[in-house]
This record gives structure tokens, C-alpha cells and sequence, in this order.
């Protein structure tokens, strides 16, 4: 969860053992634990939280070690399951039906109480909603604050992958309420949302929600949890079959011209021929494109200048195709998206061990580094830049390129010290994340984790 992109899930939500505010202090801690909770507040930092742990007679450090991923209390609790985390607040807490009842009520009707919060009510009304007077509870000037949040500038940036299944599971309905809000608020650039975009009236007939109804909810719905919950509940559409309509949007538009649906007027734009020449306009000669999911990923990126590796992963870390360093590109790539805030997943620079082992071998800082990729728009570039600065050659390159793919995995893991546990934790529950025992794994070199872990982040049904 990345709470600096969108809100946590309202106060009010019930959705989680039926408690007030604990599905949005579920986002706010898995946020904490990744460090994305941006502007947000977590546990005895937050009026909030701290009512409902001493409520569930739990500390913020618990709650924070049980939504993270890993091993804990003899259980591995995966992030994203929220039924098996409300299933362990019901047993821990254990907590009545009418005990419940009770808490919630009163943090549904609780007033402001300080002469702060009775501010923080009237600017957030006088901000969002001057018209409304029946906001008067603490939770209800909360819920209007993450509210303000729903406006989305594709003038400064792209929506979200076609690939991002965030909102429901199913591939382009992140990117469509991105394109839903930027167009309510006019800042859709040279984006189409609705009857004007041929794969949004394909989304948009699959899960048989109107353009506007659509843009409505994702205005009103600013978290992708809460949104995906309002589109299940608005439509037939079977969540078995997600896989499914998930590889039909792969092929969506791949038809021969000849072979398209009169009835679908959307492939008026989206098939076969038309799909070839946009590749050959937007990315001539690059045949790993494959559909129009592909295409548009590509075309976005190229549009605003950017890499991000919430889209793919950086070039791999064996490739040496700048001077014949390995890492190199991956850096370069990994150093352009921390530029343009589209890391995704990955970490960069004083976060990332192999980032600051290349970097010391080049004896380049790592600002330096990230300022001259701001200036420097080839990899040749940047090629010549870092050899004018590193007192390298052949065989001292050769030397570093052994020494750094031959880090042994294990003994790697073995020399963490406390400070470096976060490290250690990622690269065991990376391997279990492939199904595999972290103390039998057959891999040995860290680069191949890597490889392995680009491999399964981007690996689409």
C-alpha cells in the first residue's frame, strides 16, 4: 500500500471484523512497514490508531510485524490477506459482537473535542464541502480530507500501467479511474477516458458500469480497495474468471480488420493493422511489443521522459552494455525512475547494497550520480560521464564483474548484521515467494534472485 499515491481506506469502513477505522489502520501500517505512509500518521502517532489498539488490547509494533510479510507467531500472514489478519485480530482481541457494537458507535458519533480539530473541521469544510452542514464528527472530517485527495494530473504524468490489477484485479481499471479523475477535473491532457477511449468502452461493457457512473465512483472512491469493492458490488462479473478476462485484454484489438464486431465500435481503432502501424510510429523496430497493453506502457513512458519500474523491472543485473560493467545499465535504470518517482518495488541508491557497492567501485557519489542522470539523457552519455570519473580499466573491470556476480547467497545472508536485517528478511521472503525454502534454495548467486524476483514482480496471468 502507497499512501503517497492514494488515501487509506475510510474510518468508516467495516469491511475487517466489522471494527471502525481497522482496514484503514491495515493500509496505514503495511504503508509504515514499506515506507510509502507519506503524509499519514501510524499508531501512537495517531488519535485514531491509538483508540482502536487500546480497544484491541494491541500495541502499533505487533500490528505493524503481523501485516508485513514473513514469519510471525509461527504463522506467515501474506500482506495482502486481509481475511487472515481480521481472523487474527478476532482471536487475539477477542472481543464480542455487542463489545464491538459499542466501540463503534462511539467513534461514529465522537465530536471534536480540542480547539485544533474543531479548526481542522471548519478549514477542511470551507476547503471540500462549503455547502454541506451535517459534517460534524471527527471521522466525517477525516473521510473529507482523504476526499480532497481523488484529482489526478495526467499533464505531469501517465495514469497507471494497462497491466496494474489493483483495482479489482482486472488489467486497465486502475488506469481508467486514473484517466475517470484526471477528466472530472480537466487535467486529462492528451489522455481519452470513456466513450472516447476504444479500451475503456471495452472495460467499460465487460464489468457493464456506464462511463459516468464509473468516473463518479472513482471520484468517491479515491483508495483502489474501496473502488474495487464498488465495482464487484455493481457488477456479475466472476472473480474465478479474472485470469481469463485478464489474457482476453492481452489479445484485446490483435484481430484482423476484416474480422471485427460491427457491434463493437471500438475495434474500429483497435485491431491487427492499426496495431502494427502504431508500433512502427511509436517504437519502430522493437518487437518485444506485443499487444496494445505493451504499446501503451511504451508510449507513455516515452511521452513523458520517464522509466518505471512500476511497469517492468530495470535492464538485468548480468547486462553490460555500458563499457562492459555489469549492473551498470540496471543502475542507470533504477536511478532515472528514483528521478521521476516511478521506482515501483525496487530500491535505489543508500537503500540498495549492490547500488552503493558499484557505485564505490566507480567512486562516484550516489548524489552525484542521481543528479548527473538528470542532465545526461543517453546511456552513452552516462558511459562516458562515469569513465571520466572512475580510475578504471579492462582488468580492473573484469576483476569487479567476478568478485561482484559471485556473491554467495547464503554467505551473503550469514554477514547482516541487526542494522541489516530488513535486507535479510527480503531476500528469505523473496524466495518464498517463489514456493521455495530459503534454507534449500539452489540459488547461490544474488544476481540470479534478482533476475528471479524481476521475473515473478512482472509475471502476468
Amino acid at each position: 500500500m502507497n499512501l503517497t499515491k492514494q488515501p487509506p481506506r475510510r474510518p468508516t469502513n467495516l469491511s475487517m471484523a466489522g471494527i471502525v477505522g481497522l482496514a484503514r489502520m491495515t493500509d496505514k501500517a503495511r504503508a509504515y512497514n514499506n515506507e510509502t505512509i507519506g503524509q499519514y500518521l501510524y499508531g501512537e502517532d495517531s488519535t485514531l490508531d491509538r483508540r482502536i489498539l487500546s480497544f484491541l488490547g494491541l500495541t502499533a509494533v505487533t500490528f505493524a510485524q503481523v501485516t508485513d510479510d514473513g514469519p510471525y507467531a509461527g504463522n506467515s500472514w501474506s500482506i495482502k490477506d486481509d481475511t487472515k489478519l481480521e481472523q487474527w485480530v478476532a482471536e487475539r482481541s477477542n472481543k464480542s459482537l455487542d463489545e464491538i457494537t459499542a466501540f463503534n458507535q462511539s467513534e461514529l458519533d465522537r465530536v471534536p473535542t480540542d480547539d485544533w480539530q474543531v479548526q481542522l473541521l471548519k478549514e477542511r469544510i470551507d476547503k471540500y464541502a462549503p455547502n454541506r452542514t451535517n459534517i460534524k464528527t471527527v471521522l466525517q472530517s477525516i473521510e473529507l480530507d482523504d476526499w480532497g485527495g481523488w484529482e489526478v494530473d495526467l499533464q505531469v504524468c501517465p495514469p497507471r500501467s494497462p497491466y496494474n490489477r489493483d483495482v479489482a484485479g482486472l488489467f486497465g481499471l486502475a488506469r481508467m479511474a486514473d484517466k475517470a479523475r484526471a477528466s472530472r477535473c480537466q487535467k486529462n491532457g492528451d489522455y481519452k477516458y470513456g466513450e472516447s477511449s476504444s479500451f475503456d468502452q471495452y472495460l467499460l461493457e465487460l464489468i457493464d458500469i456506464e462511463a459516468d457512473q464509473f468516473q463518479q465512483a472513482a471520484v468517491a472512491n479515491p483508495n483502489d480497495i474501496e473502488l474495487a469493492e464498488w465495482v464487484l458490488s455493481y457488477t456479475n462479473i466472476n472473480k474465478l474468471a479474472l485470469p481469463l478476462y485478464n489474457q482476453q485484454a492481452k489479445s484485446f484489438g490483435l484481430q484482423a480488420h476484416l474480422e471485427s464486431d460491427p457491434g463493437k465500435p471500438y475495434f474500429a481503432h483497435f485491431h491487427r493493422e492499426n496495431f502494427d502501424k502504431r508500433r512502427e510510429i511509436v517504437s519502430s523496430g522493437d518487437t518485444t511489443i506485443q499487444n496494445w497493453l505493451d504499446l501503451m506502457d511504451y508510449d507513455d513512458q516515452k511521452s513523458f521522459g520517464i522509466i518505471d519500474l512500476a511497469r517492468r523491472p530495470p535492464r538485468s543485473p548480468y547486462n553490460q552494455d555500458l563499457g562492459g560493467i555489469v549492473y551498470l545499465a540496471r543502475l542507470v535504470d533504477k536511478g532515472r525512475a528514483f528521478n521521476s518517482q516511478t521506482l515501483g518495488e525496487y530500491w535505489y541508491g543508500r537503500n540498495s547494497g549492490n547500488d552503493l557497492q558499484l557505485l564505490r567501485f566507480l567512486n562516484i557519489p550516489v548524489d552525484e550520480f542521481t543528479e548527473q542522470l538528470q542532465k545526461l539523457s543517453t546511456d552513452q552519455e552516462v558511459l562516458e560521464w562515469v569513465m571520466k570519473q572512475a580510475t578504471i580499466n579492462e582488468e580492473k573491470i573484469a576483476e569487479f564483474n567476478k568478485k561482484f556476480q559471485m556473491v554467495n547467497f547464503e554467505q551473503m545472508l550469514s554477514n547482516y548484521g541487526p542494522k541489516e536485517k530488513r535486507r535479510e528478511l527480503f531476500a528469505r521472503d523473496t524466495v518464498k515467494l517463489f514456493g521455495l525454502d530459503p534454507e534449500a534454495v539452489n540459488i547461490k548467486i544474488f544476481f540470479d534472485l534478482m533476475v528471479l524476483s524481476d521475473q515473478k514482480i512482472f509475471q502476468f496471468p
